[in-house]
């Protein structure tokens, strides 16, 4: 199967799922869980198989978004 260069083996979407899941984990015991916005998020990564690296670039982007709309706010 041909596959994506910015797309996870099945292997390593599921050691990313595993990761995934400790984090969210210690997110909750630190008092600051995910919320359902942020969860879809990291299950849309792994729904499509996202690679780190392309990961990393849209959480970027989202913050910028996010912080450009609070300052023309």
């Amino acid at each position: 199967m041909n596959q994506a260069p910015d797309q996870l083996t099945e292997a390593d979407a599921e050691r990313a799922r595993e990761r995934q899941l400790v984090a969210m984990h210690l997110q909750a015991i630190e008092d600051n869980p995910l919320d359902a916005a942020d969860i879809e998020m990291f299950e849309m990564f792994e729904r499509e198989g996202w690679s780190p690296d392309r990961r990393r670039a849209y959480i970027r982007d989202e913050a910028v978004k996010a912080q450009s709309a609070v300052a023309a706010g």
